[in-house]
Order: structure tokens, then sequence, then C-alpha cells
């Protein structure tokens, strides 16, 4: 069995040092470590140091020293392979199965780590020199501190297909392209992917260099991505990394708090103004791995995201991806920064203490999806309050945990009825006085509760409905459309970032049109010959994430081709179709029982309402269907 470096240190990061050594040892905490009487040698005071941010322990009385694996095989007695299964039982990891192609694998990632340190010394060199004028002079309108531009390793790429390339020819073009540094087209000479940008380098937890991010400095290149990313390598994972966590995570256990922005700027311009335990994640929505391993830091990091729509959206995508994920001790706080402004405008406008304050009144994360669901549509008819309880359900209804789930469950409920049912005097008007002649005569006649009338359907619509209903088509149609029309994501994007698709699939062809809507990266390639914005902008992120766009063929007989092949106007109404479907047949569902249990005539009415929009839906459906019939 080989375990890869990476592996291995996945494995350390998620073992805390001192709880492992404290199940058997007593441990004391002093100051930012904690000590020990060593278990290595008879000793009456302590000399045996523990530090968790750093990963390792130390007897400055014997020397004994080592990690969380060392002390497995020294103290416990273990073989090597069996202190890392154990290790792996208690972080909840897969030991990886026996693979001959993990040694060549790991030495390829010698040599990649090997390429981005020259890499980084390389645009280092570059910033410092004559052609990063216009670099400097950026910094230099963000106020950044020498120090912190030392710290955070800013650099410079010069505007040339060639100058990176030479500079690293040493290591070759092949493993330059594994390492996102050179762009291949096929055809063509491979160049250099970052041209003209100011460079950030992104870190792993052990603090080497694994890929990097870029801003734009030429006002000219009006075609070109504002900021750009390496894409996935074998070293980067952008889904799992976070920008500065390797900086953030020994702060973040001094001050208990974990700060998350939305770009590696916000986290520079923190760490200027004092506030040096701030991550980011890399062009993409906070994900669960990202979100798991906040929670190895502290409890209850603070998203921290900018006030304009599209910090919002990305918002309530982490607090969607947290929820199946909620575990006892463990959740997040909101911060919504005002009027469209981000951390630097903040820190620059109204100072860092106005920061802190933000930061120290952030929003539980239940009072966020409480507020997020009852402001994402108005409040205005019965059924689009009963739309509102849905959502509130269906939220609830993907926390993992049973105790965390029924607890918000009650807690925004109980919230609903405060919002639906303001307190009031009771109606005398009667159930019997409300009924129609001829219900009140059903009763009389079967002794039973009067039901509410509901219109047959014919049975190919009924069928070809249910299918619709329980499958995830028009969502599927919906996200096809899109793709092919990436101009009307953004349009859309508020409607679909309150979706949450059971199918996987659908869900990652969903994140990815959000965030290509959010992302200031119009796409990772910056080949000139491709043509046009659109076509260029959805096909990267598509192949990156392995995602397939559903077709026709995969919904026979319902209206898929319709909206994918119809104009914009076509599509725009499946979305609404989309989003007021389940509100309509959630309120009516409510209706019906508050018929059964608690008729009036403006139950009644209410009834009757959402039954005819529930039927005026299903026509529009149907001619969607009849219209996909005849293409």
């Amino acid at each position: 069995m080989s375990l890869s470096p990476q592996w291995l240190d996945e494995l350390r990061s998620r073992i805390s040092l001192s709880g492992l050594i404290g199940r058997t040892v007593r441990v004391q905490k002093a100051g930012r470590e904690f000590k020990a009487c060593c278990p290595f040698h008879n000793e009456k005071s302590p000399s045996f140091t523990i530090n968790d941010e750093k990963g390792f322990y130390h007897c400055f009385g014997c020397g004994a020293h080592g990690d969380a694996i060392r002390w497995m095989t020294d103290h416990q007695g273990l073989p090597f392979l069996e202190a890392v299964k154990e290790l792996a039982s208690l972080a909840g990891m897969e030991v990886p199965a026996p693979d001959p192609r993990a040694a060549r694998k790991a030495e390829k990632a010698k040599t990649l780590h090997d390429a981005m340190a020259g890499a980084q010394d390389f645009f280092r060199r570059n910033l410092a020199g004559d052609g990063g004028g216009a670099a400097r002079s950026y910094l230099a309108t963000r106020g950044f501190p020498a120090a912190i531009i030392e710290t955070f390793g800013f650099g410079y790429a010069p505007d040339s297909r060639g100058a990176l390339k030479s500079a690293l020819a040493g290591f070759g073009e092949a493993q330059l392209i594994e390492a996102g540094l050179l762009i291949a087209v096929e055809g063509k000479e491979p160049y250099d992917r970052f041209r003209g940008r100011l460079m950030l380098p992104i870190h792993d937890v052990r603090g080497r260099v694994i890929a990097f991010g870029g801003r734009i400095l030429s006002a000219e290149k009006t075609d070109a991505p504002k900021y750009l990313n390496s894409p996935d390598t074998p070293l980067f994972d952008k889904g799992r990394t976070l920008y500065n966590l390797h900086r953030a995570a020994p702060a973040a256990r001094s001050s208990g708090r974990m700060v998350v922005v939305e770009g590696y700027m916000d986290v520079v311009a923190l760490a200027a103004a004092g506030i040096a335990e701030a991550v980011a994640p890399l062009g993409t929505a906070l994900t669960e791995e990202q979100i798991e391993r906040l929670w190895q830091v502290v409890p209850c990091p603070v998203l921290c995201f900018d006030g304009d729509a599209a910090g919002q959206r990305a918002a309530r995508r982490a607090m969607t991806r947290a929820l199946p994920l909620l575990k006892p001790g463990h959740s997040l706080s909101i911060v919504t920064l005002p009027g469209g402004m981000d951390p630097d405008d903040i820190v620059k406008k109204q100072g860092a203490a106005a920061m802190e304050a933000l930061l120290s009144a952030g929003t539980p994360l239940i009072e966020a999806v409480w507020q997020a669901e009852r402001d994402a549509a108005p409040l205005d008819t019965p059924e689009a309050k009963a739309g509102l309880k849905a959502r509130l359900i269906e939220q609830t209804e993907t926390i993992a945990h049973p105790d965390i789930r029924a607890l918000y469950r009650r807690d925004l409920l109980d919230r609903f009825g405060a919002l639906a049912y303001p307190s009031r005097e009771r109606s005398q008007f009667t159930p019997r006085q409300a009924a129609p002649r001829q219900a009140q005569q059903g009763q009389k006649r079967g002794g039973g509760r009067w039901q509410p009338p509901e219109p047959p359907l014919p049975p190919e619509e009924a069928e070809r409905l249910r299918r619709y209903g329980q499958s995830e088509a028009l969502l599927a149609a919906v996200l096809a459309g899109l793709a092919t029309r990436p101009s009307e994501i953004a349009r859309h994007a508020e409607a679909l970032a309150h979706l949450a698709p059971s199918d996987p699939d659908l869900a990652r062809l969903l994140d990815a049109l959000l965030d290509l809507a959010d992302s200031p990266e119009s796409g990772e390639s910056e080949d000139e010959d491709q043509e046009g914005l659109e076509s260029r902008s959805i096909a990267p992120i598509l192949r990156e994430r392995n995602v397939r766009l559903p077709t026709a063929e995969d919904y026979p007989d319902l209206p898929f081709g319709a909206i994918v092949g119809g104009d914009a106007s076509v599509l725009a109404e499946a979305v609404d179709l989309l989003v007021e479907f389940p509100r309509v047949e959630a309120a009516l569902a409510q209706a019906n029982a508050r018929c059964e249990h608690d008729l009036s005539e403006e139950s009644f009415a209410e009834q009757q309402r959402l039954v005819q929009r529930r039927l005026a839906l299903r026509a529009r459906l149907g001619q969607m269907g009849r219209a996909r019939a005849a293409l």
C-alpha cells in the first residue's frame, strides 16, 4: 500500500493532536499550546508541549518529538499502517486501496511542486523588475503595505506568450501543461496561461504553492476575464481548496473565528486591516468539502459575502449546501455587507473597527434561512404564503441530523405561523353556512366530511403530468436551454438559486451555470481563436466539472425540446413555471386541508382559485408538450 503525501497531510489536518494525546495523558492548556508530564520519561514538572497549530509534540526533557502518526507508533506501539488506519477511523477517512501507481504519482507531484515554486520565483522577480511597473502602480492604488505584499507573495506575469515557458524550460512542456502554467491548443505551440496579470500564489495546507490567481491590468483587454485562476491539476482541486487557509487557520484557532469572503483580494484587504483569519473559495460557490474544512478549524465560520445580488446568491447557495452537513455544535454565521460594498470598501471608507462590528453581529444560520426564504418572493397571496411554507419544509428536510432537523422545522414553522396566521378573533362563520347546497346534502347522506371537488383529467394528460411533476424534467429542460444561451443565465439566476435538485447530475449542472453567472471569469482559457463569448463561456466549465447536458431523449413525451429549442421568451416562461408550479401544488394541498377542517367562504374561495390556477398551469404545460411534438 502506498499513501500519498497529500493524503497523509489531510489525515494529520483532521486530527486534534492534543485531543488524541489527551485520551491517555492528562494535558493542560498553556496559552496557545498544551503541556503535560512527558509520557516517554519520568518527570514531576511538565516539559512535554503539544502544538495543535503546527501538528507536533515535543519534550524539552528527553527530546521526544513527532506528529499524530509518530504518537501512535512510538507511544501506542502500533505498526505504521495500523497507526494510519486507526487515525483514519477517528478522522472519518477511507484508507486508499493498494495502487502501484501511487509512488509514481507522488514523484510526479514532487516535480510539479518544484515547477510551481519556480513559477512563483519568476513572477516575484518580474514584479520587482522593470516590466512590473504597472503591477506595482496597481498595488499602490490598493494601499497594501509592503509587508502584506511580501507576505502574500504578489508577483507579475509579463504580457508574453512564452516568457514563463522559457524561464522554466528545464521542466519540459508536458509538466508545465500538467501544472496549469501553459495552455495547450491543438495545432499550436503551448503558450503561457497567465499574461499581463498581477499574480497571487495559492497554497496548500502545508504552505506549498499549488496554483495561481491573476488579475488583469490592461484596461484594453475588455474581452479577457478580469480574474483568472489555474485549472484543476494533480496538485490543485479548487472545490477543496480555500485560499489562505495555511495562514488563516493558526490565527483562527487563536481568535476562535474564521471569516470567509468572496475573493482573494478581499482576504488581502482584511489582512492589511489586521484581520488575519480570512479565507476565500476560488472561483466557485463554497462547497461541502470546504465547509467541512472550515469546521475542522472553528465550529461556526462567518460567511461575509458582498451585498450585491451575486454575493447574496453565493451566500444562499452556501447555506443550502451547509444544511445537510449540520451537526451538533457546528453551524455558520452570515454577514451581509451594506449597499453592494465589499470588505475592502468597508475597511477603507469606515475603518477596521466598522468591519469588526459587522463580523461580530453575524446572523445565525437558521435566521438567515428564514430571511432568505421569506424575502424570496412577495407574500401577498395565500398561495405565495403556502409556497414559503413549502420552501421552509424543503430546506429542513435536507438536514441529515435528526435532532437538528426537528429543531429547525419547529422553529421555522413557528415563524411561518406568526407571519401567516396573525392573532385575530375566530370567524363566527360555520362550515355549514359556507358549503354549497350539494355538499351539505352529501354530508347528510354520507355522514362524512365534505371533500372539495376536483375536475378529472384526461388519462394521457394525467400520466404525462405524473411523470412530469415527479421527475425533474422541467428543470433539466430549463438548464439545457440556459446552457445554449449563457447570456440568459444572469436574468434567471435569482429564481434558480433557490432550487435544490435531488438529481446529482442536475445539481452539478445548476451549480456550474450559477457559478458562471456569478464569477468574474468568463472561462479558463484565453485562446483568441475561439468563436464568440457564449461558446467560450459555457464549454470549459462543463468539461472541467464533467457535466453532461440532458437531452430530449432523456425525457421522452415531455416538453423538453420546446423549451430548449424555443426562443428566450419560451425559456423565461419555463422558468416561471418551474418556480410557480410547486408553489401552487403546496398551496392547494394546504387549502384542501384547511377546507376539510375549517371550511369557510374564504377558505373555499381560496381553494377554488388554486384549482383554477393549477389547471391553467397544466394547460400551458400541455401546450408546450404539443409544441414539442410539432417540432
